[in-house]
This record gives structure tokens, C-alpha cells and sequence, in this order.
């Protein structure tokens, strides 16, 4: 499929089947720094096929054996990929480059090359100051052994620094400064790091991570709960009846998303898990809630929002702050979206209000995808509730859900 445009339609919008999920980005983009980082101690089980795993991957391999002189690594469009490189690269006995698309040099980086030149990193901007990218000299330093680190702005910074933390001669201390957006990454990344040895201590705002060596282990990728989100939609907006199975994932998930299970209820979507993964199935909606806060699982926002605005429900939304330094301004992409069809997401303060009363079936509308995987997935499944729709640059799925569109043809929906 390499069409800059694709036209989706669903004719008999009846869901019903099993989907088989690819492990979680998540997981799989911090169990390749704990691999590198292990020396061979850590091996990981059911890899991601996302893009930026594979991206993240391939720059590893790069950068176990760089070059003489400056290696330049361009990790494209993959964000995870850029923030965990930012750190990891300065534990590489190498001279590094780390750069990536138009847009990744757009996104800002500073309040993490603060930190790490902080700790005692050699690491400048080879262009504009605070962003990508960027000039690294790896090999040994020594440098503090605390650091103070903004807590609303990005949890991948955070994460950064927790990963190498172990590696480093005094290990180190975080002191997370204000709300910290997205803890269950933050979770995630400490519970994934202890299920391989490395202990830590959390207490009140401050994280520290001793130096220590890694156990002989297997961390094993669950499927990705954010790839999940998208069949929640699709039941959500399908005929009654819809049900899908999905392989895999578990009530325990160490994955942020899994806050789409007490999300979707409210949409009319229910989960059971079950012997062989997680059920879901299509029920009436009965829920009077109108606010939801993303602040601990953004990227499960663009999916509600047009969820519930294919389903007329007026609600708000909180905790998306860090949607406009994303892949692309999210809250912006999505209002010019979601407008195509006369839906509004108003702005008031820290608060955004979706307004559904204008709503109308349009006879042919082009999504945008603003190189942005989750915009593609999110508006897809408005096939099941408009006559037809098409998508642009439907690609952009490959960064983190690359058969996506191949499951969706699983279940009916006709691409052409």
C-alpha cells in the first residue's frame, strides 16, 4: 500500500473476530536499552515490529561498534528513540551526531541535554540551542550525581535518565520538579528495570537508582495497549453486537494505556480478560460523566476525542498538555480534523470542550494525517459511522502499529 490517499469504507459495519497485536513500543523501545545497556545479560521476547523499535534497533547495532570520527544517527521521525538516545549515546565510547526529520528538530530536547550535561555529559546543539540536533562525545564522565528535572513536560526525559542511571559511577538521583505528567511511563520504565535486578527508591518527588549490574533475564513485550485503543473504537462506533478478541494482554499491564478499560465503558465498549486475552464487547452506553483526564495517557486522547465526538456526546477533556509538542500539534491537528465534520474542541484554559451539536454526515471527507501515526488510526474508524472516508498519508501507521490496516481488512473494512 503506498497510495498518498486511501478511501476506507466498512458496508455491513458488523465487528466481530480476534486481532492479534504487535508487542508494545513502550515496552519493546526501553527493553533495547536495557539489552544494550546489560551487555548481552538482558534478552528480550516479542520484539516490537513498529517502525521506531526497528529504527531504535538498527541505531543500536550502529552505535555498539561506531566508526572513527563523528557516526551520524538519524532516528527519523521516532521520538521515543530520540529522548533514550540522547542519554544512552553519552555511555558509548563515540563521537555522535544524533539527528531526525524536519519535525524532530522542531521538538524540543533542552530540558533533557540540561540534565545530562548536568551529570557530566559532552553533549551541544549542532544547530538551534534546545533542539535536535545534536553533537555527542561518549565514553566515560563524571559529573553530579543529582539532578533536577520538570515533571510536566515529557515522562520520556525521565525515563531517559532512569535507564542509564545504573550504568553511571554514582548512579543517580532525580528530583521530579512540579506534577509529573504520564507516571505510569515512569512506572513502567522502574518496574522494567527491576524486573532485570536494578533496584530503586521513590520517594515524594525524588527517584534514585544506586549503580548496579544486571541480572541474567528475558523481558517479555506484552502487545501494545495503545494499539489496543484503536479496537476500542471500532467496537465503540460498530453495530450492536460488535466483539473483538485480543491476544495477549493482560490485567496487570505495566502499560500506561491499559486506562482505556475504564475509559471506554463510558462510550459504551465493555472488557472482560479472559483465558485467551481480552475480550471486548459493544453494550449500551448509560454514563452521565462528562470530564476525562489524560494526563497519565495522552496518546489515548486523539481516539476518545473522536470517539465521542462520532457519538454526539459533549464532553470535556483534561491533562493534554503535552499533545502539542507530540508528532505533531495534536490539539490543533485534531480541531481542524474533527471540524471537517462540525464537531469543536474548544479551548478554555487547561480545559478543552468537544461540541458535537453541529455534527452532520458529510458526503466526501480527506482526513489529514500531519505525519502522525495516531491521527490515522484515530479517524479510522469513523468509516464504520460516515458512508465512506479517506485517509492521507495512511503510511504513517508503520511507526508504531505497521498491520494496522491489513487487520482492519481482516474485519471487513474495504481500502482502496
Amino acid at each position: 500500500m503506498n497510495q498518498q490517499v486511501i478511501k476506507l469504507t466498512h458496508p455491513s459495519k458488523k465487528i466481530k473476530g480476534t486481532v492479534q497485536l504487535t508487542g508494545s513500543k513502550s515496552e519493546s523501545n526501553r527493553a533495547l536499552i536495557i539489552h544494550s545497556l546489560s551487555k548481552g545479560q538482558v534478552d528480550i521476547a516479542n520484539l516490537s515490529e513498529a517502525a521506531d523499535t526497528v529504527t531504535l534497533n538498527r541505531v543500536l547495532q550502529i552505535a555498539s561498534a561506531p566508526q572513527p570520527g563523528y557516526n551520524t544517527i538519524d532516528i527519523g521521525p521516532a521520538g521515543t528513540a530520540m529522548r533514550f538516545l540522547t542519554a544512552y549515546l553519552n555511555l558509548v565510547q563515540g563521537n555522535f551526531i544524533l539527528t531526525g526529520t524536519e519535525r524532530m528538530q522542531q521538538r524540543p530536547i533542552g530540558i533533557l541535554v540540561d540534565a545530562m550535561k548536568e551529570i557530566g555529559a559532552d553533549i551541544h546543539y549542532e544547530k538551534k540551542a534546545g533542539y535536535p540536533p545534536l553533537k555527542i562525545e561518549g565514553g566515560i564522565f563524571q559529573g553530579k550525581d543529582r539532578v533536577r528535572i520538570k515533571g510536566n513536560i515529557s515522562s520520556q526525559y525521565i525515563s531517559a535518565l532512569l535507564l542509564i542511571a545504573p550504568a553511571l559511577k554514582k548512579g543517580l538521583t532525580l528530583e521530579i520538579e512540579g506534577e509529573l505528567t504520564s507516571r505510569p511511563y515512569v512506572s513502567m520504565t522502574l518496574d522494567m528495570l527491576k524486573s532485570v535486578g536494578i533496584q530503586h527508591e521513590w520517594t515524594a518527588n525524588e527517584i534514585h537508582i544506586a549503580p548496579q549490574t544486571f541480572s541474567k533475564s528475558t523481558i517479555y513485550v506484552e502487545p501494545d495497549w495503545s494499539a489496543a485503543s484503536y479496537w476500542y473504537a471500532i467496537v465503540a462506533l460498530a453495530e450492536d453486537g460488535a466483539s473483538i478478541v485480543l491476544p495477549g494482554l493482560k490485567k496487570d499491564s505495566l502499560q500506561g494505556d491499559i486506562a482505556i478499560v475504564d475509559i471506554m465503558p463510558h462510550f459504551g465498549v465493555q472488557s472482560s480478560f479472559e483465558a485467551d486475552g481480552l475480550h471486548l464487547h459493544k453494550t449500551a452506553i448509560d454514563s452521565e460523566k462528562t470530564l476525562f483526564d489524560f494526563k497519565e495517557c495522552p496518546d489515548l486522547a486523539q481516539t476518545v476525542v473522536v470517539v465521542a465526538a462520532a457519538l454526539g456526546r459533549d464532553v470535556s477533556f483534561t491533562g493534554l498538555e503535552t499533545l502539542k509538542i507530540k508528532e505533531t500539534d495534536r490539539i490543533a491537528a485534531l480541531q481542524t480534523e474533527i471540524a471537517k465534520f462540525g464537531a469543536e474542541l474548544i479551548a478554555d484554559n487547561e480545559t478543552y470542550h468537544l461540541k458535537t451539536a453541529e455534527v452532520f454526515q458529510p458526503k466526501e471527507v480527506t482526513f489529514d494525517t500531519y505525519e502522525d501515526h495516531r491521527m490515522a488510526m484515530a479517524f479510522a474508524p469513523l468509516a464504520l459511522v460516515f458512508d465512506q472516508i479517506k485517509i492521507a498519508e495512511p503510511m504513517v501507521v508503520e511507526k508504531s502499529y505497521p498491520d494496522f490496516w491489513k487487520h482492519l481488512q481482516d474485519q471487513s473494512f474495504i481500502i482502496d
